[in-house]
C-alpha cells in the first residue's frame, strides 16, 4: 500500500529533529545578518527578516546593489558576531520610546511598521550586544562617533520573536548567504524598490551540506533547462509572458497524459466535458470571482456592448451544465471532468518556467452528490489519486485536512457533515494526515496532497474541496425522494493541479529522462552507414506501426557521434545497425539504463518494450 509520509520524514536528510530551534536559529540569522550590513555599509535602511521553509532573508534599502563579494564579506562578518556570543534579549518596550528611538535612526520602513501595530498591543524588541559597550568582541560595529553610530554599538529590532539566547548559539558553519533579489516594499510594485538577501541555516554542518547538494542537484534538474536543451516547450516573449508554447516532443508527452487521463476517468465512472474559453463577466459576477478573484483575471473585453471575461476557472461552466436540466436524487452523484485551459492575471515577477503561468489547463473536474453520498464519492478520488500519482512515480505523499475558517458561508450541521466525510473517506484510505485548523476554503473544507520527487521535494498538486457556496449563488437543485427540491452538495478536485505544472514537475522529477511509456521517441535507430539506413527504416516503420515512437539518425554522424546525441536526448533505447545486423536480420540494442544488452530480434524486442511500458517502467 502505498503510505503517505509526513513532510519531515520526507526530508529528514536536511530537516531539524527540532523544528522550533530550527526556527529560533534561522530567526536570529537574519538579525545577525541586518546587524552586519549596518556594520559593514552604514546608511542601508533595514525592513522586515522573516524565516522561510529553508532558512531566512532580509530585505535593506541601500543605493549601490549588493555584490557576490558582499556576501562572502558579510557571512565573514556574521560568523564574527556569531563568534562574539552576543546576549540576545527581549524587551517589552513603549510605543513612544520606541518611535524616539526609530526617529533617531531614521528608519521610516521601522516606523511605518510601528504605526501598523494596533494600539494597546504588546511592543517587543531584541536586542543583539550590549549598548554600554564600546565595542564587540573586539570590533567596533560602526567607524565614526556620532551619536547614532553610538546607537548602533548594539542592534536591535522591533520583533516578536523567537530567537536563541545568544548569537553563540547558531552554528556558524552550518549557515550560508545565497542569493541577491529585488523587491518591493510590502510587496507593491509602486513602492520602493529593495535589495532581498537570502540565506539559509541548519543545526548542523551535515544538514547544510545536504540541502546544498539538493540545491545543486535541483539546479541540474530545472525544467526549464531541461525543457531547452530537449526542446519539449518554449515561453516565447514575443507572444506575452507566461504563455506556453508546446514543440512537438513535449505535445507527445502531453498528450500521452492526456490519453492516460481520459482512459481512467472514463473507467472511473467520470463523463467527460468540454466548456467555453469565456463567457458574459455576469456569470463571474453570480459566481463571486468577480468580487473575490478580480486582481487575478485578465480585464473584461467588450462584444457587441456586453462585457466578457475569460474564464479564470472552470467551475461556473460546470455548474451551469448542471443547471440546464431538472435532476432527480437518482440521478446523482454526477461525476463531470475537463481539461479546461483557464486564464490567469499573473504579474510579470512572479512567472516562473511551467510552474507559474498566465495560461494553463486544469485536469479539472466536479462531482455534485447527496451529502449520504459524500464520503464515497471522496474515497473514490483518492483512489483514482494514488493510481495516478503512483502510474507516474509519485508513491509517497503528505496529506492535508484543512477545516473551517473564522470567515465562512454555510450552515454548522453541513459543515460538520463534509469534514467528517473527509475523515471518514482518508480512515477509510488509510493514509494518514495533518490537520490544519481553520485552513479550509470560505466554502468548505479540503484535503491538499504533495507529492515527494526524487530528490525529496514536496510538490503540492491534487486537491478535494467540498463547496457550499456555488450552489447556493447558482440556486442548484434536485428532487429528493420526497418530492422536495434539496441543494446537492459539489466537490471541486483535481490531480495534476495544472498539466503544465505537472510537466513541470515530471520534467525535474526524472532530469528528463522519461520512463519508456511517456518518453517522446522510445526507440532510435542509428545506422553505420547508408547502406544501412534501409534496414534501420524497414525497423522503424514495423515499430511505429506497432504503436512504438521510434525514428531513424538522419544525421549521416560516425556512430559514436549518434550513440552520444541519443545519449543527451534521453532516447531510451538505441538501436545499433551495422552489416551483421542486416545479415542477420537482427538488432543490436542499447538501453539508458543498462547499456548494452546485446543481439535480439524484432519480436525479443517488442517484448522487452511491452513489459516495460506496462510496468510505467525503465528499460
Amino acid at each position: 500500500m502505498v503510505s503517505p509520509v509526513t513532510e519531515s520524514q520526507v526530508t529528514a536528510d536536511v530537516s531539524a529533529p527540532n523544528p522550533e530551534k530550527l526556527e529560533r536559529i534561522r530567526h536570529t540569522c537574519a538579525h545577525v545578518l541586518a546587524m552586519a550590513v549596518q556594520t559593514l555599509f552604514p546608511g542601508t535602511k533595514v525592513t522586515i527578516g522573516p524565516t522561510t521553509d529553508n532558512g531566512f532573508y532580509y530585505d535593506f534599502d541601500r543605493a549601490e546593489p549588493f555584490t557576490p563579494d558582499d556576501l562572502k564579506t558579510l557571512e565573514t562578518q556574521m560568523r564574527r558576531i556569531i563568534k562574539a556570543k552576543l546576549p540576545v534579549v527581549r524587551e517589552v518596550v513603549s510605543r513612544e520610546a520606541i518611535a524616539a528611538e526609530i526617529a533617531q535612526l531614521d528608519e521610516n520602513y521601522k516606523a511605518e511598521i510601528l504605526a501598523g501595530i494596533p494600539e494597546g498591543e504588546t511592543l517587543t524588541r531584541y536586542t543583539i550586544g550590549d549598548v554600554a559597550l564600546s565595542g564587540i568582541g573586539g570590533f567596533k560595529l560602526t567607524a565614526d562617533k556620532s551619536k547614532k553610530a553610538q546607537a548602533q554599538q548594539f542592534w536591535w529590532d522591533l520583533c516578536a520573536g523567537p530567537h536563541v539566547e545568544s548569537t553563540g548559539d547558531i552554528p556558524a558553519d552550518a549557515f550560508a548567504l545565497e542569493s541577491v533579489a529585488g523587491a518591493y516594499w510590502r510587496g507593491d510594485e509602486n513602492n520602493p524598490q529593495l535589495q532581498r538577501i537570502y540565506g539559509t541555516a541548519w543545526e548542523n554542518a551535515e544538514q547544510l551540506k545536504a540541502y546544498l547538494h539538493q540545491k545543486e542537484e535541483a539546479k541540474r534538474r530545472d525544467h526549464r533547462k531541461i525543457g531547452k536543451e530537449l526542446q519539449l516547450f518554449s515561453i516565447q516573449e514575443e507572444a506575452g509572458g507566461g504563455l506556453v508554447f508546446w514543440h512537438p516532443k513535449g505535445a507527445t508527452v502531453r498528450r500521452l497524459i492526456e490519453e492516460y487521463w481520459r482512459q481512467t476517468h472514463l473507467a472511473g465512472g467520470y463523463e467527460l466535458l468540454y466548456t467555453p474559453h469565456v463567457a458574459n463577466l455576469n456569470l463571474w459576477k453570480t459566481s463571486g470571482h468577480n468580487d473575490f478573484y478580480r486582481e487575478n483575471m485578465f480585464d473584461v473585453m467588450e462584444v457587441e456592448e456586453q462585457a466578457y471575461q475569460l474564464k479564470p476557472m472552470n467551475c461556473p461552466f460546470h455548474v451551469l451544465t448542471y443547471k440546464s436540466d431538472l435532476r432527480s436524487y437518482r440521478d446523482l452523484p454526477c461525476r463531470w471532468a475537463e481539461l479546461g485551459t483557464v486564464y490567469r492575471y499573473e504579474r510579470s515577477g512572479v512567472l516562473h518556467g511551467l510552474m507559474r503561468v498566465r495560461g494553463f489547463t486544469q485536469d479539472d473536474a466536479h462531482i455534485f452528490c447527496l451529502p449520504e453520498q459524500l464520503a464515497a464519492e471522496i474515497l473514490g478520488v483518492l483512489n483514482l489519486t494514488e493510481q495516478t500519482m503512483s502510474d507516474f512515480g509519485f508513491n509517497n505523499y503528505e496529506v492535508n485536512l484543512s477545516t473551517r475558517p473564522e470567515k465562512s458561508v454555510g450552515a454548522d450541521d453541513i459543515w460538520e457533515l463534509a469534514t467528517q466525510a473527509l475523515i471518514q473517506a482518508l480512515n477509510d484510505k488509510g493514509w494518514s494526515y495533518v490537520i490544519d485548523e481553520g485552513g479550509g476554503a470560505f466554502y468548505g473544507p479540503k484535503i491538499d496532497l504533495k507529492i515527494q520527487d526524487a530528490i525529496g521535494r514536496m510538490w503540492q498538486c491534487s486537491t478535494i474541496q467540498v463547496d457550499f457556496n456555488l450552489p447556493e449563488r447558482f440556486q442548484l437543485e434536485y428532487i429528493a425522494p420526497d418530492g422536495s427540491r434539496q441543494r446537492p452538495i459539489m466537490v471541486h478536485r483535481a490531480i495534476f493541479g495544472s498539466l503544465e505544472r505537472f510537466f513541470g514537475i515530471l520534467i525535474e522529477n526524472y532530469a528528463g529522462d522519461f520512463p519508456l511509456w511517456l518518453a517522446p521517441v522510445q526507440v532510435r535507430l542509428l545506422p553505420i552507414g547508408d547502406e544501412q539506413r534501409q534496414y534501420a527504416q524497414a525497423i522503424a516503420q514495423q515499430l511505429q506501426q506497432r504503436g512504438y515512437r521510434a525514428a531513424v539518425d538522419a544525421s549521416g554522424d560516425r556512430l559514436n557521434k549518434q550513440i552520444r546525441n541519443a545519449e543527451l536526448e534521453k532516447i531510451p533505447v538505441a538501436i545499433i545497425v551495422g552489416k551483421q545486423e542486416v545479415t542477420d536480420q537482427t538488432l543490436s540494442v542499447r538501453t539508458r539504463q543498462q547499456g548494452d544488452i546485446g543481439t535480439l530480434t524484432l519480436a525479443d524486442l517488442q517484448a522487452r518494450l511491452d513489459v516495460a511500458i506496462a510496468a510505467k517502467s525503465q528499460i
